[in-house]
């Protein structure tokens, strides 16, 4: 299918045929495939030898970077200045992750619980979406050394479970990355397409499919339950365990071996690198024991050795958790084993034959594991790619929204409610507050457009949500829907919740819009992706500084007799150090100053948390 395609060597649209890779942006490691003599293919390393990068970034001294296997050895020399499972991290508030943060070897910015997480880095800040964005120009790189050819058009998975902000945070990393995002595509969906499940050009008319995908890798495992009827995926249910993989295989080994040899556990936490160089060997052993009865190695001149029934019984509580996932999943979906037709195996953990037999025993059938678990969802990104370029005729294509739609936000940002591509008819929304006192009215404002300021976007419309009750900044609900139906139109529907307050208008989004004009739009957003998103950063943390700085001010004034003269002094001090970095224009001096504010105040607001119940309790029993 000829298509206007984009140059972005020469900046310039073409008319071409469109080359669309898949990529499996994973947590521990990523991959890039495409369709090769009608086959989908994974992309090796320049030396031949492995398709897996390790989804991980060093930053060296001097603000260089480096990406996959040679960052993954900074991870024991340098671990504050690598970051690993940045995909844990993706469209997540700093609310969200901080009972993780002992899981990071990083520094996470503990500042506004809602505001989305920030990684500093020595004196920077970077967002998980600039991480990302990251990894996938080495998958970038990698491709287009392979094809000796530009590439700016993907399909890139997702987990099941990614909300909106996530799947949205997945796009705009392939934005940042040089990338046209055509599709995001779920991980369970990429795993099935690769075995040819759910393809209507494989599948007899009017054929309903149920099918599990098990998905067990380095640190995590899901387990998706979807339906399949003449090409189209639905998730009934999912479950799973963000902290389990073959990492606890792993460490269970470690642990194993110390006992052999008598040594403490405490060990593996020393500075020394008898930790690194154990879990390696268990790895290998772990590795082997899927081909071999028995492990045997020397270290430090004991001799270690394991078998496979002493390797099944340390691992044994493992899989037997994931066994529970399977159970709540089929019972969130309303089904039993009997009703699952086939059994996708996902991950590189399932080439353990004690997961294997677990599995098939658990839903009654053989599994599907003929291809590679490590590439497989890579391969059905592919494929998914292959079907947007228009190579597979027989698969239907459904209509899909040709730009992004969103709304203006503070500081003139562009917020996207309904990405580019996403098929219709379709409907999102999502809840919004105000940023004044008293407020009243609340005017929205739609724009169609890839860009990161809405300048810089095409108007469609716009409407005043009028009547809000007056209350403080960040209290009204102001919840806003977009509607596409199959021709088009799109309907915009505010509503303010406390009060039920409603108003909407509709749109014709794509109206007077040549495909031309569309390319021309699209061309523009990649170009100036990396300058978009600086000044986005900017402006976030120009909002992000002026709301603490109101909330500084506020509690100042209401805190006045619990504070000293010292403390009150410092704080004064650091508001002016946050309000001079807002009148700048460098987000990392900002967040510095941010990050020094909240780490001073944050003992101080506990302090006045608790004299503000110790006197609502006063004189009562509990």
């Amino acid at each position: 299918m000829a298509t206007i395609g984009i140059n972005l060597k020469e900046g310039t649209l073409e008319q071409t045929q469109d080359v669309i890779v898949g990529i499996d942006l994973g947590t521990t490691n990523s991959l890039v495939a495409y369709m090769k003599g009608g086959q989908a293919v994974c992309v090796k390393d320049a030396q031949g030898k492995g398709t897996l990068v390790p989804s991980i970034v060093h930053f060296t001294d001097n603000e260089g970077f480096i990406v996959g296997d040679e960052a993954k050895i900074k991870l024991v020399t340098d671990p504050g200045n690598t970051i690993y499972s940045v995909k844990r991290l993706m469209g997540k508030s700093f609310r969200d992750v901080q009972d993780m943060e002992g899981f990071f070897g990083y520094k996470i910015l503990d500042d506004d619980a809602e505001a989305l997480v920030k990684i500093r880095v020595r004196n920077r800040f970077y967002t998980p979406i600039e991480l990302s964005a990251l990894i996938l120009k080495e998958l970038k790189t990698r491709i287009e050394g392979e094809l000796n050819a530009p590439v700016s058009k993907a399909v890139i998975t997702v987990p099941a479970y990614f909300n909106d902000n996530q799947r949205q945070a997945t796009r705009d990393a392939g934005k940042l990355a040089g990338l046209d995002v055509l599709r995001i595509v779920n991980e369970p969906t990429a795993a099935a397409l690769a075995y040819g499940i759910g393809n209507p050009a494989q599948a007899s008319a009017d054929m309903v499919e149920t099918i599990a995908v098990y998905d067990l890798g380095g640190g995590t495992f899901d387990i998706s339950i979807l339906r399949i009827e003449n090409g189209i995926f639905e998730v009934l249910s999912t479950n799973g365990d963000t902290f389990l993989g073959g990492d606890d295989f792993d460490q269970a080994i470690v642990h194993f071996w110390l006992e052999q040899l008598n040594i403490e556990k405490k060990i593996l936490t020393e500075e020394n690198k008898f930790g690194q160089r154990i879990r390696l060997l268990a790895e290998k052993a772990k590795k082997a024991l899927s081909t071999s009865d028995l492990f045997e190695h020397e270290l430090d001149g004991k001799r270690i050795s394991l078998t496979r029934s002493e390797f099944e019984n340390l691992i044994e509580p493992f899989v037997g958790r994931t066994i529970e996932c399977c159970k709540n999943a089929l019972r969130d979906a309303g089904l039993t084993p009997e009703n699952i037709d086939k059994v996708v195996m996902v991950g590189g953990s399932t080439r353990v034959p004690l997961v294997k037999k677990s599995v098939s025993a658990f839903f009654e059938r053989p599994v599907f594991d003929s291809l590679d678990p490590d590439e497989v969802v890579a391969l059905g990104a592919a494929i998914q790619a292959d079907v947007l370029a228009g190579n597979q005729k027989d698969v239907l294509l459904l209509d899909v929204t040709p730009l992004s739609l969103g709304i203006e936000t503070v500081g003139g940002l562009m917020d996207v409610i309904i990405p580019r591509n996403s098929k219709i008819p379709t409907k999102a929304g999502r809840q919004y507050t105000t940023s004044v006192d008293g407020q009243k009215n609340l005017k929205i404002s739609v724009y169609q457009g890839e860009r990161d300021l809405v300048e810089h976007n095409r108007k469609l419309g716009e409407f005043i949500l009028s009547g809000i009750p007056p209350m403080p900044a960040g209290l009204p609900k102001i919840d806003i829907q977009f509607i596409l139906n199959a021709d088009g139109i799109l309907t915009v529907r505010a509503r303010e919740l406390r009060s039920n307050l409603e108003q909407q208008i509709d749109i014709r989004p794509t109206y007077g819009i040549s495909e031309e004009e569309m390319g021309m739009m699209l061309l523009d957003s990649i170009q100036n992706a990396q300058s978009d998103m600086q000044i986005r950063g900017l402006l976030e943390a120009r909002n992000e500084a002026n709301n603490t700085l109101l909330s500084g001010d506020k509690f100042l004034k209401q805190n006045a007799d619990m504070l000293d003269e010292t403390e009150k002094a410092t704080i004064n001090a650091l508001l002016t150090a946050l309000r001079e970095a807002a009148s700048g224009s460098d987000k990392d001096v900002i967040h510095l100053a941010l990050e020094e504010l909240n780490t001073y105040t944050a003992p101080l607001a506990h302090r006045a948390m608790d004299k503000t119940i110790r006197e609502a309790m006063k004189g009562k029993k509990v």
